[in-house]
């Protein structure tokens, strides 16, 4: 083991693999937050952890959970989370060829962080290594976070008094954060938290953010006058 460990060190260098480690090290702490989140909010403690299994994508097991939590229809959440999960279609075209052996796998893994490091990459051999490398790595760390915030919302049922329930919206916000550089995309953003906040007093719960995508109607009229000037 020790070995493999070696020779994975040797063949990544030792910054990049200390930078997959940091990274997934931080991304295991936003796990324990979604699992005490998850159970804090009344689903069962098996609910974070299936969830970190088979879905394994954490903005859209946020987003399932906190719809679930206002009292939303699993519906509703369920399909803001396939929204949400729909930015991998375009990740999937960027590293075609470095999944392409494993496509199954590929896909599974297919995680924003793994994206990230992969597509900094320029050799397709150690682009493949490090997608794979960090996808095991966030794997490993997101279901054992999710597992350990599970048992600490067991123990603290109020996950709003440590702040926990912040966690939900910083990741979004730390998601979206660097696709707001682009004029276009802040407009849409805005209109769409506009529209947002203004139907969530009169729809049910977990339905405005889904009412919140018909901001994306202005996006042929926004290229048109981006072509014109």
């Amino acid at each position: 083991m020790r070995a493999a460990w070696r020779d994975l060190s040797e063949r990544l260098g030792p910054g990049t693999l200390r930078d997959i480690l940091l990274v997934n090290l931080a991304v295991g702490i936003v796990g324990v937050s979604y699992g005490a989140i998850t159970v804090g909010d009344g689903l069962p403690l098996w609910a974070p952890n299936l969830m970190s299994i088979v879905v394994l994508g954490g903005a859209s097991q946020f987003l399932f959970t906190g719809i679930i939590g206002a009292g939303g229809s699993p519906v509703a959440a369920v399909l803001a989370g396939l929204l949400v999960n729909a930015r991998h279609l375009p990740f999937g075209f960027a590293l075609a060829d470095t999944v392409k052996n494993r496509p199954v796998l590929g896909s599974y893994l297919m995680i924003d962080e793994v994206v990230a490091f992969a597509l900094s990459e320029k050799d397709p051999v150690r682009r493949r290594l490090v997608f794979f490398t960090c996808g095991a790595c966030l794997w490993v760390f997101w279901n054992i976070g999710s597992l350990l915030g599970g048992l600490l919302g067991n123990a603290i049922t109020d996950t709003d008094t440590f702040g926990l329930d912040a966690a939900f919206p910083a990741v979004l916000v730390a998601l979206v954060m660097p696709a707001l550089r682009d004029r276009r995309t802040r407009t849409l953003a805005l209109v769409g938290a506009v529209v947002a906040v203004a139907v969530t007093p009169l729809l049910p719960a977990g339905t405005a953010v889904l009412l919140a995508l018909a901001a994306l109607a202005l996006l042929p009229l926004m290229r048109g006058a981006g072509e014109a000037s």
